[in-house]
């Protein structure tokens, strides 16, 4: 079974101990556990944890070494963002958001994960986001929640 490249922001990482959040997060997790996802990351992600409660850096450093693939911020990643705030989805303020997804696109993530709904999983904004990525030579990225990756396999007879 092919392993789904899944790039992870903050969101995603520190919702598992979020009361809203915590139950799809940590499902996610568990798949990673057991192999059915890699998680991507970038430096922008390593660089927001330095702040975030020892409890979600640890639950983070609790993945197996094999089942993480750190994505560099290079030139070809800041100019994609920067493409998403000259094209005005972003603000300025957001560059981390816009070097979240450009790096995920740049990279070939199978998807992006985050409960960032306001600035990354938002229909008009992924549609945006992918109307750049098509004017630029990518390919287009899907972006949910961990929500949307609920297993329901048990129930393929119904």
């Amino acid at each position: 079974m092919h392993k789904l490249r899944v790039y992870v922001d903050t969101s995603v990482i520190g919702g598992v101990f979020d009361e809203q959040f915590s139950v799809s997060s940590r499902r996610f997790f568990e798949e990673v556990k057991q192999g059915r996802y890699a998680v991507l990351i970038s430096a922008i992600t390593y660089g927001e944890m330095v702040t975030a409660p020892d409890r979600v850096r640890q639950m983070f450093e609790s993945l197996p070494v094999d089942a993480v693939e750190e994505i560099s911020i290079d030139s070809e990643v800041r100019e994609l963002a920067a493409a998403y705030v000259a094209a005005n989805i972003l603000g300025p303020k957001m560059e981390n958001d816009a070097l979240h997804v450009a790096a995920a696109t740049v990279a070939r993530a199978d998807m992006i994960l985050s409960w960032n709904f306001r600035h990354m999983v938002n229909f008009n904004r992924i549609l945006k986001f992918n109307g750049v990525n098509m004017l630029n030579g990518y390919s287009q990225i899907s972006i949910h929640s961990p929500l949307e990756l609920a297993n329901d396999d048990e129930n393929q007879n119904i």
